[in-house]
């Protein structure tokens, strides 16, 4: 429950219903909802120069941590670039985008709703590397991809929206998640 008595799922409730979207229309393309998977062991694992803090569970921090070190061994620089989100902040993407006159299929096949996003759980990552655009296509034309691509999952990481995935997102060749634990 939150301060205001309400919980998560009444959370995500009322902003899915505010933003005019109902839960069937994520359920219908296999997404998971998250409410009772939600980060609750979050730490500070990055600070921006900015001072924006980014957080992932413990156990995901030190599998993240291990596969940056690791990666830097290689001589690949693994940067993080969004971490934990909270459904409001969630809400706060997709918000932004509806204002600037997005459609509903556009905005959901490149961001998740509030609630059905993986890094509510505090284990999801956007990775990227220096000289590619953030959160872009192109991050699969790095050493760092194809780096992560060996390598990931030996770190319990794996791409969760490859190319043509079940979920009706595009290509996400930087979003990683942590799955062990």
């Amino acid at each position: 429950m939150d301060e205001d008595g309400c919980s998560a799922r009444e959370d995500v409730v009322k902003i899915l219903t505010d933003l005019g979207v109902s839960d069937d229309y994520f359920l219908e393309r296999g997404l998971v909802k998250y409410e009772d998977a939600w980060a609750s062991d979050l730490v500070v694992v990055k600070v921006d120069a900015d001072g924006r803090e980014h957080e992932l569970v413990a156990s995901a921090g030190d599998a993240w941590q291990a596969m940056k070190d690791a990666a830097a061994v290689s001589g690949i620089e693994l940067e993080m670039v969004s971490a934990f989100r909270s459904a409001e902040r969630q809400a706060e993407i997709v918000r932004g985008k509806f204002q600037r006159g997005l459609g509903m299929d556009e905005i959901f096949a490149v961001s998740a709703a509030p609630g059905f996003s993986e890094h509510h759980t505090g284990r999801a990552v956007d990775i990227s590397t220096p000289g590619y655009a953030v959160l872009e296509e192109e991050f699969e034309e790095s050493d760092a991809f194809r780096w992560l691509i060996e390598n990931a999952g030996t770190f319990g990481f794996t791409m969760t929206y490859e190319r043509g995935n079940t979920y009706g997102y595009l290509y996400e060749p930087w979003h990683w998640v942590w799955s062990h634990g």
